[in-house]
């Protein structure tokens, strides 16, 4: 099942992509069905309405416009902990992203306009999206905690992400965050998300190609070791880490400028696709 959240007569709604259409579930959102605990296979195959939109030209909304957390890893693959300047940690790097850094499919990644700012970088990523929650899961029953997965893209503007030894403000940049386009429910992928062709192409050249495999931490141990500290909620998302292939770590550079068209694919759940826009100045 895919969940789509989007703009339909002027109003956020939610669906289910069929095909070349999305069938209407209504306005409600992801969010408010993983809190109240609906199986969300289930709810679709029972509440998806006979009213279908188009998908072509839709406004799309991230999956989750306000997750209840927003958890990010950083340095999980290890040929990107290589091409960085980091030693390899065998704990997972934690950060967080805020609401306002999110943008949906097909809406502009955003460069901020900071005198020093040599532009924006990519990093596609796979993010799981939790339906149940706890502390101190164990490491074989996390999966079950996963309602599905997202693609996502943790543009990063570097000068900021290094000015200080937590990453926070350069990962945290209004509209640098692209997430969706669906949530895919985790029944329709491997276990994990495991085994997965994870890809980066800026204005069409792969950049980044990786495994999911290749994941130092995989989303059990991610969630497992999480909630040893913190206690996960439906609508939970985790951002698992990039793979090699940054422009930051390139000789010379290669960041993302406006008129870019950046795009983040993992066979089985789709393509996320944004082009890059300078931000507006007063």
């Amino acid at each position: 099942m895919r969940y789509v959240s989007f703009v339909n007569n002027g109003k956020a709604t939610l669906g289910v992509r069929d095909g070349d259409a999305i069938r209407v579930l209504g306005d409600t959102t992801l969010e408010s069905l993983l809190a109240s605990g609906v199986d969300l296979v289930a709810h679709g195959r029972e509440h998806a309405g006979h009213e279908r939109v188009s998908a072509e030209g839709v406004v799309y909304l991230p999956p989750l416009a306000r997750p209840p957390k927003l958890i990010c890893v950083g340095l999980n693959y290890a040929d990107h902990t290589k091409e960085s300047k980091y030693e390899q940690p065998d704990y997972p790097t934690i950060f967080f992203r805020v609401a306002t850094s999110l943008v949906a499919h097909e809406q502009p990644l955003v460069r901020p306009a900071v005198t020093d700012s040599q532009g924006l970088d990519f990093e596609g990523e796979i993010a799981a999206v939790l339906g149940k929650g706890g502390r101190h899961i164990r490491k074989e029953d996390a999966l079950a905690c996963v309602a599905g997965y997202a693609l996502f893209n943790d543009g990063s503007v570097r000068e900021y992400q290094f000015k200080s030894p937590q990453w926070t403000v350069g990962k945290n940049f209004d509209g640098t965050g692209a997430f969706g386009p669906d949530l895919v429910t985790a029944d329709e992928l491997p276990p994990g998300a495991r085994g997965l062709l994870l890809e980066t192409r800026l204005n069409g050249d792969v950049v980044q190609s990786a495994s999911t495999d290749d994941m130092i931490f995989d989303v059990a141990e991610l969630i497992s070791i999480v909630s040893e500290a913190i206690t996960l909620e439906p609508g939970d998302v985790i951002v698992t880490g990039t793979p090699s292939g940054i422009g930051w770590a390139r000789t010379p550079k290669l960041l993302m400028k406006h008129g870019d068209v950046c795009e983040v694919s993992v066979e089985g759940i789709g393509v996320l696709r944004n082009s890059v826009v300078d931000e507006a100045t007063r």
